[in-house]
């Protein structure tokens, strides 16, 4: 009797190990680095609570192609963090990978033509405004943005969609 209760002990571990080997597979069924940014498919997007239809509405993202960061996933649900620091469930299928950002520095920000500070001005933008990436080069603390019909460089600090050290080609 002793003997079957070890076999049965040593099988339950084994299955469990058989289990959480799955459970870790499907948790990364991507392949993709978590964190990563990506940006809002719709005008339209519900933030749930828990990764499930299930799970209560908590707010409604109106803003495509906002920028936000996933930091975890779950079957088909992305746990996500918006420019403001909350972080809600939404749906896989209502996030895109092109990469958008969005000004996060209050006020009128400088739009440039180099990416050098002291370079010419050709804009402004206010806080709040979603630009698409065009790139941030490795040897460059600013990015190329295009804001509708109008492109220039950007200091990183003040835009939220890409992080400090990344390369965007």
């Amino acid at each position: 009797m002793k003997s079957l209760f070890v076999t049965l002990i040593a099988l339950g571990l084994t299955w469990g190990s058989v289990a959480q080997a799955e459970v870790e597979v499907e948790e990364s069924e991507t392949g993709l680095a978590i964190p990563r940014m990506v940006s809002l498919r719709s005008s339209r997007i519900n933030a749930r609570s828990g990764p499930g239809s299930r799970y209560p509405i908590e707010w409604v993202y109106q803003q495509k192609g906002a920028p936000v960061e996933i930091i975890a996933e779950f079957e088909l649900w992305r746990q996500i963090k918006d420019w403001e620091g909350s972080e809600t469930w939404v749906h896989k299928a209502m996030l895109s990978g092109r990469r958008f950002v969005k000004v996060v520095n209050p006020g009128e920000n400088n739009i440039y033509a180099k990416p050098e500070t002291d370079s010419r001005v050709v804009a402004h933008v206010e806080d709040g405004v979603v630009g698409e990436v065009d790139k941030c080069p490795a040897d460059s603390d600013m990015c190329l943005i295009k804001f509708d019909s109008v492109q220039g460089w950007m200091p990183r600090n003040v835009l939220f969609g890409v992080y400090d050290d990344e390369v965007i080609k």
